[in-house]
Parts: structure tokens; C-alpha cells; sequence
């Protein structure tokens, strides 16, 4: 990664988190120099391309200023700070689509995919590690998300699935009892999918998402 890259991905980042809000000046060249310990070119460098993005904005002989229709929030800040219930509705929503599409649309190598996370799934259950059985339970909801052929519902899915991680292991105190408990279902999710039957994927969902997992 370029240095000027880097530099732009720290003060988007600082942005977004809001260390620098809309409509709100930003430090100087040699104050911004000294904070990324960096030189004067790639500082100025940062500061254009960040202001061709729209997030800054230069007045000549202001200064550089946060762009105040820039919303200042990313969507992964906006999910950190949703509680469990909100994140489960909307998944639950993205979820029954994209099940009922996946039935319908997947191919084998899609298929075939959708296997082998489930099979991770069930060894990590095995292997009693709860951080695997999460990391496998995603990975398997993800691939039925790319089974479904509709790329903007799996990147939207995308965006949700390191929140749900992190849900998912600090809720989950008893270890791996809750994937374990409800592996049977994902299992029979798989065959649905695999049987083309939208009716009973759908089914099978529902008894998933009313138990989390």
C-alpha cells in the first residue's frame, strides 16, 4: 500500500469516527505533518483525493474543512451501535430473500460451497471452539448469500456479518451449545437449497432465525 493510501485511509477513518466533524476544520499542513509523522507532499496528496471524494473540502485561504453533506457515520459504525434484537430483524429480512432466491438460483460450485461451510460448521462444533463455530455459521450464511444471484442483497448481507460475529460470541457464554443445538436445522436448510423447495428452505429459516442462530 502506498504511503499517501495509507494516510487517506487514517483521516477517512478519523472522519467517520468523528475526531473531525461536518463543517468542522481540520488541522493544518504541519500539524497533520506531525500527527501522521509523514511529509508535507503526502499530506497535500491526501487532502486532494480526499477532497475529489467529497469528504473535504479547500477554501482557499481558510483552510480545509469536513464537507458538511458528508454524513460522518459509516455503516458498520451505525450497526456497532445497534443493539442485538435491530440487528436480527433486519437480518431476518435480508435472510428470507435470500434464501428464497438461492433455492431457486444456485449452482452446483455454488452448492458445493454452501457444503463444505456447513461441514466446518459441524467440526467446529466437534472440536468445541466457539470462535470457529461463529466464523463457520457466517461463512455458511454468506454462501447462501452468493448462491442467491443478486450481488447487491450478498454485499449488503456482507456488510452485517462481522456485527453478527461478535453478537454471536459474546452471547454465546455456554460455548458452542447454541450451534450445536441448532446444527440439525442448518442442515435441513441446505437440503431445501439444494432440493429447490422454496417452501421448506423458508420454513427452515424461520426456525433458525427464532433461535439466533
Amino acid at each position: 500500500m502506498k504511503l499517501y493510501t495509507r494516510i487517506v485511509n487514517q483521516m477517512k477513518e478519523d472522519v467517520t469516527g468523528g475526531k473531525y466533524k461536518p463543517g468542522e476544520k481540520i488541522p493544518a499542513e504541519p500539524e497533520l505533518m506531525k500527527l501522521y509523522n509523514v511529509g508535507r507532499s503526502t499530506i497535500r496528496e491526501a487532502i486532494k483525493t480526499l477532497a475529489i471524494s467529497g469528504i473535504l473540502k479547500v477554501q482557499q485561504g481558510s483552510g480545509t474543512f469536513v464537507n458538511t453533506s458528508f454524513q460522518g457515520v459509516s455503516m458498520e459504525q451505525r450497526l456497532r451501535r445497534a443493539d442485538f434484537d435491530e440487528i436480527n430483524a433486519v437480518r431476518a429480512f435480508l435472510e428470507k430473500e435470500i434464501v428464497k432466491l438461492a433455492t431457486l438460483n444456485h449452482t452446483e460450485a455454488q452448492l458445493a460451497e454452501i457444503e463444505k461451510n456447513l461441514e466446518k460448521r459441524k467440526l467446529a462444533i466437534q472440536s468445541e471452539k466457539a470462535q470457529e463455530c461463529a466464523e463457520a455459521d457466517i461463512a455458511f450464511h454468506m454462501s447462501i448469500a452468493n448462491a442467491s444471484g443478486n450481488t447487491v442483497l450478498s454485499d449488503l448481507y456482507h456488510s452485517f456479518t462481522l456485527i453478527m460475529r461478535n453478537f454471536f460470541i459474546a452471547r454465546d457464554v455456554q460455548g458452542i451449545s447454541h450451534f450445536a443445538m441448532n446444527h440439525y436445522l442448518h442442515e435441513q436448510l441446505f437440503k431445501a437449497i439444494k432440493s429447490k423447495k422454496v417452501n421448506q428452505s423458508q420454513a427452515v429459516l424461520q426456525k433458525i432465525l427464532e433461535n439466533n442462530y
